[in-house]
């Protein structure tokens, strides 16, 4: 009986030697994934066709969510994919808990139910996507506001922990995460986790590298997943503002690409995975999601080029989040606890 291998393109990045990160049970992620968040302008349909056409040069890792309306789609992908030749342990893939579903009573059926979408048994990693339980119509601008709209509250949020736990130890899933969280919240997840957290997602790009936090996601052996990893082009309009800036366009960015011969967000990808993130960008263009991957195994930046993107922080937060705020009249950097306090 023969033994089918799934088809890599020719010019396809073999998957063995794409780096991989270690988690504190063992188990080791692709260091680069593949983003399925389509901004609201993709369809589902373009995004799962990307999905197979990203496996085919070599990505083994798919960043899900519930919340981004495609799971269904993508799961008849990967049951083309695991039926070509790939077996389920080849495969990183990766949902998360939207905010309408942190009910005690909602978060083994929200993850049952992407499970089913994605035709899969389990998942690899399963994450809260926000610490806030603050829902808001896909779609919606920057002023949509939920009027059951709360702050963190910890207790809560561990009820939810407890669930999240609870499937762990059902099967369904192998690992738990945290995304969008602040130090003050992580220190008490992880002062009263019983399953800790094995990854944190947040936003990381040259222009925003949140060294503090990712310190303390790395100090507390977690994985630091970095979302936006180029800035995020394709943002949502109620997510930009004036103030917004450019990863891409920045001279550094731009000179080390030249020298390279590759596009600027290239080397902000070359620069995630370099710096111990682990990036997942998002395409559905082949020759971009191709490059992206390439960049994880190609000759690394210099110690110079290194230390010259480490200069060009700007503390540029672009998904700042201003749909999950909980009152009237609040600043959106309410939601990232600046001064070190969770804000009520």
């Amino acid at each position: 009986m023969s033994v089918r291998t799934f088809p890599l393109d020719p010019d396809g990045v073999d998957p063995d030697a794409v780096p991989k990160r270690r988690l504190y049970t063992g188990a080791q992620i692709p260091a680069v994934g593949l983003g399925t968040f389509g901004s609201d302008s993709v369809t589902a349909t373009t995004v799962a066709e990307a999905v197979i056409g990203a496996a085919r040069v070599g990505y083994r890792h798919f960043d899900c969510a519930s919340v981004y309306r495609n799971e269904r789609e993508i799961g008849c992908s990967l049951r083309e994919i695991l039926g070509s030749g790939l077996s389920r342990e080849d495969l990183w893939v990766t949902s998360k808990l939207w905010n309408d579903k942190h009910g005690e009573q909602d978060v083994i059926p929200s993850c049952e139910k992407s499970l089913s979408d994605l035709q899969l048994e389990y998942l690899d990693l399963y994450l809260v996507h926000w610490p806030f339980p603050n829902h808001h119509p896909p779609g919606c601008d920057v002023h949509s506001r939920n009027p059951n709209a709360r702050p963190y509250i910890h207790e809560n949020y561990m009820r939810t922990w407890r669930q999240m736990e609870e499937l762990v130890k059902r099967g369904l899933v192998r690992h738990i995460g945290t995304s969008n969280m602040t130090i003050p919240k992580l220190r008490l997840l992880l002062r009263d986790a019983e399953i800790k957290p094995a990854v944190n997602e947040m936003e990381l790009h040259p222009h925003f590298q949140q060294p503090e936090l990712f310190e303390y996601v790395v100090s507390q052996g977690m994985v630091p997943i970095g979302y936006s990893p180029i800035g995020s082009p394709g943002r949502p309009d109620r997510d930009r503002t004036l103030d917004d800036t450019v990863d891409v366009e920045d001279p550094v960015i731009v000179a080390i690409a030249g020298r390279l011969g590759v596009a600027p967000a290239v080397v902000c990808v070359k620069w995630a995975v370099q710096r111990g993130q682990l990036p997942i960008p998002f395409s559905v263009k082949r020759r971009n999601y191709l490059a992206n991957l390439q960049s994880a195994v190609t000759d690394p930046l210099t110690e110079q080029e290194m230390s010259a993107i480490a200069g060009i922080d700007r503390n540029c937060r672009l998904i700042k989040g201003q749909v999950f705020l909980w009152k009237d009249g609040q600043n959106w950097t309410d939601l990232w606890d600046p001064d070190g306090e969770i804000v009520r």
